[in-house]
């Protein structure tokens, strides 16, 4: 016969065996919070468009959370720097899946960081998903790999189209060392080039470098009938703007989104005035975006970059409506064949989608011209949209 003390401590073990193991399953069926993974440039050249995006999808989060989270259970972002390189978006990427167990990835802002980072995931089976790298090669990159930025391949062809539909012939080109700007310089040369145009001189810098007077002196030197720039940051893509109005150059300019973002505006002055790009924009007539600004603005007090803002925002309600689908963070076969079958209306267009490369489908580009500095006002971002991006 047991001790009747013995006996009642049988019972009170068997008890917090029997609860432990409730919790336990109530736990695995019913998860504290969803937990994703984020990689942004937090800081290094895509520091302007990489905090915006984090703090896009922070105002998701928020709005996510605040309405009830996901069928009830709050959606955790957690952050880590990729610094807008492939070695520390590595390095940020292993601290996610090693450290924080995290199987579901939104970003990297930046190709270079992208390409690093993609082979891994696809042969760990970790979903990316980034609302911003653009090369052309990441649509290869592999079958966990997404993204509702629009690929370079596009935007190299809408370029060259409007610099031939604008008379140019001859064309110099500055690029910044990176795979996102090579990407886009490769791209538009190509296309400007199939269309008889001739590349008279290219110029490639480092992404520390703050003088190009010299390397714009020789593409001047050429005497092209416009230049084109490609810059992963925009501090650089202002400086180029602006000194190459200070030696004397006096033709047109055309770039990509980078260089007409609110800190290249700012660094380029007076000089920015009648560059041209071909940008992906937000639709003035879709309110969900006008919102999301006006959201982003209040909370923030300041926008930039508008389009991948809101290409930033709509991921994470994209992600979001996939957990509430799968109901799980660690099941990355069912969240990818989520993102492959979903139909999305958000900020940055209605009715989009992905293909089976898992590039988006149903956004577009349009051609903008940078205004006199006198007439840039927060709300027109310092541009006007002359109409869609020639095809």
């Amino acid at each position: 016969m047991k001790h009747p003390i013995v006996a009642i401590l049988l019972l009170v073990v068997s008890s917090m065996l029997i609860f432990g193991a409730a919790v336990g399953c109530e736990s695995d069926d019913e998860p504290e919070t969803y937990r994703i993974g984020v990689m942004e440039a937090l800081t290094g050249p895509g520091e302007t468009y990489g905090n915006v995006s984090n703090r896009a999808k922070q105002l998701a989060l928020e709005e996510i959370n605040e309405a009830g989270g996901i069928n009830g259970t709050p959606l955790e972002l957690v952050v880590e720097d990729s610094k807008c390189n492939a070695q520390d978006a590595i390095t940020a990427y292993n601290k996610l899946t090693d450290v924080d167990d995290i199987k579901i990835i939104l970003g990297t802002s930046c190709s270079g960081a992208m390409l690093g980072v993609a082979p891994l995931a696809e042969e760990d089976g970790v979903v990316l998903f980034s609302s911003s790298a653009t090369n052309p090669d990441i649509a290869d990159a592999g079958d966990f790999i997404f993204r509702t930025a629009i690929s370079d391949e596009k935007l190299g062809i809408e370029t060259g189209n409007l610099l031939w539909a604008d008379g140019i012939r001859t064309l110099a080109t500055i690029s910044e060392s990176t795979d996102y700007a090579e990407g886009v310089r490769r791209g538009v040369s190509e296309r400007f080039e199939v269309l008889g145009g001739q590349v008279v001189a290219s110029e490639r810098y480092q992404t520390e470098t703050l003088d190009f007077r010299t390397q714009l002196t020789l593409l001047r030197e050429s005497n092209p009938d416009a230049l084109m720039i490609a810059a992963q940051g925009e501090a650089s893509a202002g400086s180029i703007i602006k000194q190459a109005r200070e030696i004397g150059y006096d033709g047109p300019i055309y770039s990509e989104v980078v260089s007409i973002g609110s800190t290249a505006l700012e660094v380029a002055g007076e000089a920015a005035t009648g560059l041209k790009a071909v940008i992906a924009d937000l639709d003035p007539g879709i309110a969900k975006g006008q919102s999301v600004l006006q959201n982003f603005r209040a909370k923030y007090d300041y926008v930039t970059l508008p389009w991948y803002l809101g290409s930033a925002y709509d991921s994470v309600y994209i992600a979001a409506e996939c957990l509430k689908e799968t109901e799980d963070d660690q099941d990355t076969e069912a969240f990818r064949d989520c993102l492959y079958d979903v139909t999305w209306s958000g900020a940055i267009g209605e009715n989009y989608s992905f293909d089976d490369r898992g590039e988006v489908v149903g956004l577009s580009n349009v051609v903008i011209e940078i205004l006199p500095l006198a007439e840039r006002t927060e709300q027109n971002q310092g541009y006007r949209v002359l109409g869609p991006a020639p095809a």
